[in-house]
C-alpha cells in the first residue's frame, strides 16, 4: 500500500492538481497583497531538464517553496522575471522536488499535502524536535535525492533552517561533488517579514519580495566539501563575509 501511495504521489496528474490548488491560494499573497520582484529567470532558460540542483537560503517553511514553483511554471510559459497571470497552473512545471525535513513534513495536514507536490524528506542535521542534534550525512537520504535528480530539477536550502547566517550543511557539498548537477543559486528576502514562520499566514502586507537566480556556479569538482560548500554558502550570502556585512549595515541604520 505504501509503495502504491509513493507511486501515486510522484505522478504528473497529483501534482499538477496540488499546483494548481496551492498556486490559486497562493498567488494573491505574492502579487497582490504583497509585490514581488524577480531576477535573473534568464539563467533558467537553457538549463537541462533533469540534475539540476537550486541551493536557496530559507525564510519560511513553505512560502519560499511555493514561490519558487510559480517562477519555475512561468518561465515554463515564456515569462521572464515575473509572473503575469497564472494562466501557467493550468499546465504547470512539474519536474521539481524539494528537500524538507521529514519532521516538519509530519506536523500537519497542510504539510503532508505539500509532500505529494514533490517533497524528498530528509531526517534534520542541526535540529531534531526543537532540540539542537549534529546527525552524520545520513546515506539513504542522499540516495533520495540523487534519485530525484537523475529526471528532476531539485531545490535545496543548505543550512537546513529558517535562521540567517546558520551554518550549511555538508550534505549540500557531498551531493554536488559525487553527482555534480548544475549548481543555480537563489538569493531570497522579504518572506520572514511578509509570512510567519511557517509562510502559510501574513504577518506583514505590502512587503517587497525578492528572488534572484544567480548563473550557475562552476567547481572543478577536486575541491573539498568544505571549499565545496563554502563557495555555496558565499552564493547565497549567507556565509561569514555576508553577516559582517548584514551587522555593519544595520549599525549605520541605526546610527542615522
Amino acid at each position: 500500500m505504501k509503495r502504491w501511495l509513493d507511486s501515486l504521489r510522484q505522478t504528473r496528474l497529483v501534482k499538477s492538481i496540488i499546483y494548481f490548488v496551492v498556486g490559486v491560494i497562493s498567488y494573491p499573497g505574492l502579487v497582490i497583497f504583497n509585490k514581488i520582484k524577480i531576477l535573473g529567470t534568464e539563467n533558467l532558460k537553457n538549463l537541462p531538464m533533469k540534475n539540476v540542483l537550486f541551493v536557496s537560503n530559507h525564510q519560511t517553511y513553505f512560502a519560499d517553496v511555493i514561490t519558487f514553483l510559480h517562477i519555475f511554471c512561468a518561465v515554463k510559459w515564456r515569462k521572464e522575471n515575473r509572473l503575469g497571470l497564472p494562466f501557467y497552473l493550468l499546465n504547470p512545471f512539474t519536474r521539481v522536488y524539494f528537500v524538507a525535513a521529514a519532521e516538519t513534513m509530519k506536523s500537519s495536514l497542510v504539510s503532508r499535502i505539500f509532500t505529494w507536490a514533490g517533497a524528498i524528506t530528509v531526517k534534520r542535521t542541526w535540529r531534531s524536535e526543537g532540540k539542537e542534534v549534529r546527525r552524520g550525512l545520513d546515506p539513504g537520504d542522499t540516495r533520495k535525492i540523487a534519485r530525484a535528480l537523475e529526471k528532476n530539477w531539485v531545490i535545496t536550502f543548505p543550512q537546513g533552517t529558517t535562521k540567517p547566517f546558520a551554518p550549511g550543511r555538508k550534505g549540500t557539498a557531498f551531493i554536488i561533488k559525487n553527482y555534480r548537477p548544475i549548481v543555480v543559486p537563489v538569493v531570497i528576502s522579504g518572506f520572514w517579514r511578509a509570512f510567519t514562520k511557517k509562510g502559510l499566514k501574513f504577518k506583514k502586507k505590502g512587503t517587497l519580495l525578492n528572488v534572484h537566480f544567480k548563473e550557475p556556479l562552476q567547481f572543478t569538482y577536486e575541491e573539498s566539501i568544505d571549499v565545496i560548500l563554502e563557495k555555496v554558502m558565499d552564493a547565497i550570502e549567507q556565509s561569514k563575509k555576508f553577516m559582517i556585512k548584514s551587522k555593519h549595515h544595520l549599525i549605520t541604520a541605526l546610527d542615522k
